[in-house]
């Protein structure tokens, strides 16, 4: 009988146990009410004291089984349970990382406070810039920094702003048109004041006066042999004359111009001569007549002539704004170049190209233009705002130094091909019409109608390229060349 009571009862009890002895309390309503009284996590920012509520930390041990989304750890725009849950998850966010956490943000975000970046609790990696300059080395992300930044650019070389050296030249002439200074591979420097020519010696200073042309001449150019040994005169009467640099004595005299011969340009046999009366005159030593080759091409004076280094080319510029191209057999010139609109005396041919071949214009002209002689083309040119009176190539790096007379009396360094300019020198009060090099290349000498000769030191030796030591104002002792 009590077995079937127990079937009915659908409860299995021992055999020691009624079913009366148990009792299981109802679950009263007003505990229901209690529950709900508890703070709901929408509600937990308005706790008065937040030590009452129970926090506690609990190990995630795997991300793909961890319901993140669940605590607003991961922020999805839902268009459901937008800004629900936010106080929750800014409070839960400062217990988590601290209450400072909350007021960091990027520089110049727009993000609020109490709003973290977003990239802050997710689990994604995400490029972003780096705010070390460090971290380009390790991360080898570019921010900014090109490889010619992070390493420092080449300083340019220092060329010294005064001449360490000034000899006075009473009687140097200001006329465009003569060539009055030359400076020897035996390290001698000619000079013509008046008519008298005068040598000076570079390593003890010593100055010897080599000739006086008397009264009724004048000294319109000089030229050294490339040996250095010889020296070429041309006077204001037309004459040619050679003299022995070391005896002091004249070896020849050589006529055939009909007047001055302001320019004169040796090869390692041929002495050309340059005149007023337009034509080019060829003088070889060696034979006893006056010239062995006239050459006419020129329409006004004769002002610049410059034999190439191979000995293959000559050039030649005159007032008539000519730059004309012999070889060593023509009668005629192989190349007229007409690009120029001003007398043309700045002629230098490349010693580091063959070929190429350099010239400056006067006062209207004032570019420096660059030619190939092999098709006679234009590869560049320069306006430099001023007349153009001499051009010579560096013979230790691929500059050009060029001097110039109205409007500011310059001398520039040029780095070629670039034509960027490596410096711009000044001192002279009028034209600088004279230039020459010293026999190792660093040093050059100008001269103008200031009647000065101002030595600087502009290049780079070819064993050391080092900047050249500036001398400074204080050794500008000025010497009497005569």
């Amino acid at each position: 009988m009590g077995s079937n009571q127990r079937r009915k009862s659908g409860i299995n009890l021992p055999p020691t146990m009624s079913e009366s002895s148990l009792h299981l309390d109802a679950f009263s309503p007003p505990s229901l009410r209690s529950i709900s009284s508890l703070p709901s996590p929408r509600t937990i920012s308005n706790l008065s004291s937040p030590s009452k509520s129970i926090c506690s930390d609990r190990f995630i041990p795997c991300r793909s089984s961890s319901r993140l989304h669940t605590f607003g750890l991961i922020e999805k725009a839902s268009p459901v349970k937008e800004g629900g849950n936010e106080a929750y998850s800014r409070l839960l966010k400062a217990q988590l990382f601290g209450a400072d956490f909350g007021c960091m943000s990027p520089a110049g975000s727009q993000t609020s406070p109490m709003s973290p970046n977003k990239n802050m609790l997710r689990f994604k990696t995400e490029h972003s810039t780096p705010t070390s300059p460090f971290s380009q080395l390790v991360l080898g992300h570019d921010v900014g920094f090109s490889t010619e930044a992070a390493t420092p650019p080449k300083p340019s070389r220092k060329v010294p702003k005064t001449p360490h050296k000034v000899l006075d030249a009473p009687s140097l002439q200001d006329d465009f048109y003569l060539n009055l200074v030359d400076w020897s591979s035996q390290n001698v420097l000619a000079v013509g004041l008046g008519t008298c020519v005068y040598l000076w010696t570079a390593s003890n200073s010593k100055v010897t006066k080599l000739c006086d042309l008397g009264p009724n001449d004048g000294v319109c150019s000089v030229q050294w042999t490339r040996e250095g040994s010889y020296l070429s005169i041309g006077t204001n009467l037309g004459e040619v004359q050679v003299w022995d640099g070391t005896q002091c004595k004249r070896v020849r005299t050589m006529g055939g111009h009909q007047t001055r011969a302001g320019v004169l340009a040796w090869n390692s046999r041929i002495l050309s001569s340059g005149s007023r009366d337009r034509n080019i005159l060829m003088h070889d030593l060696r034979v006893p007549s006056d010239f062995i080759n006239k050459l006419v091409g020129h329409k006004s004076e004769v002002c610049g002539l410059k034999w190439s280094h191979d000995d293959r080319e000559l050039a030649s510029g005159g007032n008539d704004n000519q730059l004309l191209v012999w070889n060593q057999h023509s009668q005629q010139p192989i190349l007229k170049l007409t690009e120029h609109t001003a007398a043309v005396k700045a002629i230098a041919w490349s010693p580091h190209q063959n070929g190429l071949l350099a010239s400056g214009g006067g006062t209207a002209d004032r570019c420096i233009r660059f030619w190939s002689t092999s098709n006679g083309t234009q590869l560049n040119h320069v306006d430099t705002g001023s007349q153009v009176c001499n051009l010579m190539w560096s013979k230790n790096v691929n500059e050009i130094v060029s001097t110039h007379g109205y409007s500011q009396n310059q001398i520039m360094v040029w780095k070629y091909p670039s034509m960027s300019k490596v410096a711009t020198l000044t001192g002279h009060s009028l034209r600088v019409l004279y230039l020459a090099m010293s026999p190792d290349g660093q040093t050059i000498v100008t001269g103008a109608g200031d009647e000065t000769l101002r030595f600087w030191n502009v290049f780079p030796s070819t064993k050391t390229p080092a900047p050249v030591r500036d001398t400074g104002v204080w050794s500008l002792g000025r010497t009497h060349i005569r």
